[in-house]
């Protein structure tokens, strides 16, 4: 070894080895399995702070193949017309045999199942396309059919389960002889899963007549979607081996494995109703259920690997399932708000000529191509073959709190005709489901705080994970060897970055790096500078906190959310380069950049504020915010023109709402779709007669004003809003299951 690296080693790098060691704690045997799990991808390009922009646009888009497109048009759109989501929610709490049988019949929960073992071997993009498309007709619907394609048996026994467990279990979950559900969450574990008291215990038992050596399992889960109706459980437990029967280790850590419901013992429980939602859903129970060791996924060797198993395929339902739904109630609300603001009229205006419900209007179309851009980016990732675990946190998080806002913005736009319930309301439902995927999968308080950046840091950091392994060998020469080689690779990139921080913000990131992209291509240079920034500050972060950033969630929850806007705004860049640059677009991707940009300064400046070394934030300042914040959001101009965008038919409005169900002419979208081509052809015609002044139709008849035609017109196109606008109402025994009795009508009087 050179005597310049030995000095430095012994000088340099051996304090520092101390001090980082008693600074940052050793990874928990959870969080190495959690990291272990899935790999990184964009992220790991945005911790950089100088992403190669060439690389992100350089992502193949996403396209359906012509199997794929057949499916959408044909099974999707036949399940779709078969459910009626008001009849299931508030009726029958299920959806009908026949769409049940349909949907096994067309192999809807065998979607990402390969076609050798009898399934679809549809790609990742499809199946969020077929669950998007689902979703914009009933959440319960789209649950039904994508929990057996994300976090189940079907995903675990493909991706780790053994040639036997595959032969026999996926040919009958593709045409579903087999509904399956997954037992992972108990009462005493829920965000934190890992505590979970459920137990297998080894032990040798009769299985078909014969003592073999298995496994005793006890358990207590609820919130099981599919449970009330599944036929095999995918049930993570922790196991153990008290009396040593598979070797030296008592205690061999949470596992995962294939329980058939019908065994002695398994309990189904009576059904929860997850908010209004009528997927099948309930608790589960097990009490000393004997099953062989050969139903651990993956067989006996794959026992005690369950966490790292279920965190890798967590990223299907974070990265496809709810982000999927997020995207159908974007463009879904955009559709039904935008149509809806430009039928309904008050002041003689229509009310999507109100600049207070424009700002809404826009916040819904922005939004809606914010999501369903982010959406088509992680679908490109998946099918790369990548498992992007941060990615699909942020996902997870960021596209179910947007569901929320824009549920709400359209909830607060239609007034009256989404709060009252009844067959004809198609935003109720979208409404009442936003607490299911706000909470499911990780909740978005803990996720936020806890894993997006906690957990981001060390996967997607290019030398941190390096750093902290490093410290954990046991080997105390091998250690600091590992240590002071990384260490000023980290040291050289930390000063990169500094320099980059410092010069694209006193510059305004007018010379930080960009692809030629036409009109965005300003945006990609504060996407460069805020990157710079975001990388700058992290690695401050860890230099002055160590593991003390862990237990500061606020911090690592406003750095979580810079990369989390990083990322939803390169998902963005991307769709507005993969349609082909459309103009009539581009106010909505200038929304998105603009109030992401905000957010970034915003959070910049929170963390400033709030940095527990005072003169590190005074320094941050100088690197980061030089000349304080200076957005503020999207512009009026830009608010207006987005707006516009979803109030008359167009390219742009296609493009956004794409793909969503409208259904026959007598459901409720699709007469408000007529409605909204009524109103927009009759438009002349009243421009007309307003600037006659004149309001009476027979009047401007009589005048020659409007012809026989024209007024036969306006009549069909008032009859359709009135329709439109109208709400349910029920005679009181249909509400109450019983005729009103004679006291109550005289008290009514």
């Amino acid at each position: 070894m050179p005597i310049f690296a030995t000095a430095r080693r012994e000088i340099l790098s051996r304090p520092l080895f101390s001090l980082v060691q008693s600074a940052l704690p050793p990874l928990s045997d959870t969080e190495s399995e959690a990291i272990d799990a899935g790999n990184s991808w964009w992220d790991a390009a945005l911790f950089t702070g100088n992403p190669d922009w060439n690389q992100l646009l350089a992502i193949p888009r996403p396209i359906l193949t012509a199997q794929e497109q057949a499916f959408m048009e044909g099974p999707v759109e036949t399940l779709c017309a078969m459910i009626d989501d008001w009849q299931m929610s508030w009726e029958t709490r299920d959806l009908s045999p026949e769409a049940w049988a349909y949907m096994k019949a067309q192999k809807f929960f065998g979607i990402i199942i390969p076609k050798t073992y009898g399934g679809l071997g549809f790609s990742n993009f499809a199946h969020s396309e077929i669950v998007r498309k689902i979703a914009t007709r009933s959440v319960s619907g789209a649950v039904t059919a994508m929990v057996p394609n994300s976090l189940g048996p079907g995903e675990l026994i493909l991706r780790f389960g053994t040639q036997e467990q595959q032969a026999y279990w996926l040919p009958r979950l593709a045409d579903g002889r087999e509904i399956p559900a997954f037992g992972l969450t108990s009462p005493e574990a829920g965000s934190d899963a890992a505590a979970m008291v459920d137990e297998g215990i080894v032990c040798r038992g009769v299985w078909e007549g014969r003592e073999i050596l298995g496994i005793r399992l006890n358990w207590h889960k609820r919130y099981i979607t599919l449970g009330p109706v599944a036929t095999i459980l995918g049930l993570a437990f922790k196991l153990r081996d008290p009396d040593h029967l598979l070797g030296a280790q008592a205690e061999r850590g949470i596992t995962v494995a294939l329980v058939p419901t019908h065994l002695p013992g398994v309990v189904i429980g009576r059904r929860h109703l997850p908010s209004m939602q009528s997927f099948q859903n309930g608790p589960n129970e097990g009490h000393d259920v004997f099953i062989p060791l050969d139903n651990i996924v993956g067989g006996p060797e794959r026992a005690g690997q369950g966490w790292k198993m279920l965190m890798s395929a967590l990223a299907a339902g974070r990265g496809i399932s709810l982000p999927s739904l997020s995207a159908a109630a974007g463009a879904f609300a955009a559709h039904t708000t935008g149509a809806y603001a430009r039928v309904r009229s008050q002041f003689n205006l229509p009310v999507g000529r109100f600049e207070g419900v424009q700002e809404r209007l826009a916040r819904i179309a922005a939004n809606a191509y914010l999501l369903d851009g982010a959406r088509r980016l992680t679908c490109a990732g998946l099918d790369q073959g990548n498992h992007p675990a941060v990615i699909s946190s942020i996902l997870k998080l960021h596209a179910t709190e947007r569901m929320r806002v824009v549920i709400n913005d359209a909830m607060d736009v239609h007034g009256g005709k989404a709060v009252i319930d009844g067959p004809h309301n198609y935003l109720g439902n979208h409404y009442r489901a936003i607490p299911v995927a706000i909470t499911v999968e990780g909740a978005n308080i803990l996720t936020r705080s806890l894993m997006v950046f906690g957990q981001g840091a060390i996967r997607s950091h290019p030398y941190l994970l390096q750093e902290i392994r490093a410290i954990g060998e046991a080997d105390g020469t091998r250690a600091l060897a590992e240590f002071d080689a990384v260490l000023w690779k980290h040291v050289g990139h930390a000063l990169k970055t500094a320099i980059r921080a410092f010069a694209r913000s006193w510059s305004g990131g007018l010379f930080a790096p960009a692809p030629r992209a036409g009109r965005a291509t300003r945006f990609y240079r504060q996407m460069s500078r805020y990157a710079a920034g975001f990388a700058f500050l992290s690695d401050i972060a860890f230099l002055t906190l160590g593991g003390e950033l862990k237990r500061r969630e606020m911090l690592s929850a406003r750095l979580g959310d810079i990369l989390s806007e990083l990322y939803l705004l390169s998902g963005a860049l991307k769709r507005w380069e993969d349609e082909g640059r459309q103009d009539t677009d581009f106010p909505l991707l200038t929304w998105c950049m603009d109030n992401g940009f905000a957010t970034i300064e915003q959070r910049f400046a929170e963390i400033i504020a709030n940095f527990p070394a005072r003169p590190v934030g005074w320094m941050l300042r100088l690197f980061l915010l030089p000349y304080g914040r200076r957005r503020s959001g999207a512009s009026d101009r830009t608010v207006r023109q987005c707006a516009a965008i979803i109030l008359e038919p167009n390219p742009a409005r296609d493009r956004l709402v794409d793909n969503i169900f409208i259904g026959a002419a007598e459901e409720p979208v699709a007469r408000l779709t007529e409605a909204f081509r009524l109103t927009v052809d009759t438009q002349p015609i009243h421009d007309r007669l307003r600037k006659a002044k004149i309001r009476d139709w027979r009047s401007a008849q009589a005048r020659g004003l409007l012809t026989d035609q024209e007024l036969a017109q306006l009549q069909v196109a008032d009859k359709a809003v009135a329709d439109i606008i109208a709400v349910d109402d029920f005679a009181p025994e249909e509400l109450t299951g019983r005729p009103v009795t004679h006291a109550l009508a005289d008290a009514a009087e």
